[in-house]
């Protein structure tokens, strides 16, 4: 086997191990030269505690580093985020979706099945955002899990923490802070629940979602933030 067969192998190996550990890899091999890292944030956010083996997570001390990575790269032009996910940790979810909008790349994100709860702040935080016509987002309140101590100090925490939600993707989006919170605490949609469920064009007519469309569109779009980009 010569020496540029076994080197195109083992970055075959390395390209397939980021993606089945990590979720992420680097496309390049397109017409424009343009090298993007892609970012799929799956199944649930996972925080300070691991969940078990047996569910789909994103975890966020996977994905900071790289994020720090890819602003940090002279060879990387711009991040492409691939959602489809229940939600999760709050905390880690905001510190992702942070470090999205910090990023001085170009950045698009694609909601394919849906962006529940907490990762409607990862959909808003990128440059642009698309939602496939069948994506969903689930807004709703934010839970309290485990122990809860009635006291107004607690209760006074937790709007804290939703008012960072609500403002973070006011901000990132064309959606009054206002409406957004009408729509988390909608008594009428969810059954034993309040939030809102946005189909597709629904997000995109509340002003959370930039756009209707898929990875074409979502490619496309970058590939001309990055030329803007390379102008400036």
């Amino acid at each position: 086997m010569s020496d540029l067969n076994s080197e195109r192998i083992n970055q075959e190996d390395q390209c397939n191990e980021e993606i089945k550990e990590f979720g992420q890899f680097t496309l390049s091999e397109n017409r424009e030269q343009r090298r993007i890292h892609l970012l799929s944030v799956i199944g649930e956010i996972e925080g300070h505690e691991n969940l078990n083996g047996n569910t789909k997570t994103t975890k966020y001390e996977h994905v900071l580093p790289q994020l720090a990575a890819v602003e940090d790269s002279d060879d990387i032009d711009g991040i492409l985020i691939l959602i489809n996910s229940v939600g999760g940790d709050v905390e880690a979810g905001l510190a992702i979706a942070e470090m999205i909008a910090s990023l001085s790349k170009p950045s698009v994100s694609l909601v394919l099945g849906g962006s529940h709860s907490i990762c409607v702040p990862l959909a808003v935080a990128a440059n642009y955002s698309f939602i496939v016509e069948t994506g969903t987002m689930l807004i709703h309140p934010v839970r309290m899990n485990g122990t809860i101590l009635g006291v107004p100090q607690t209760y006074d925490y937790f709007k804290q923490i939703q008012n960072r939600i609500t403002g973070f993707i006011a901000a990132h989006s064309n959606i009054e802070k206002e409406r957004l919170e009408m729509l988390m605490l909608e008594t009428g949609v969810l059954t034993k629940d309040m939030g809102t469920i946005l189909v597709g064009e629904e997000a995109v007519r509340e002003g959370l979602i930039d756009a209707i469309g898929g990875i074409r569109d979502a490619l496309g779009k970058l590939y001309e933030l990055m030329d803007h980009a390379a102008e400036m």
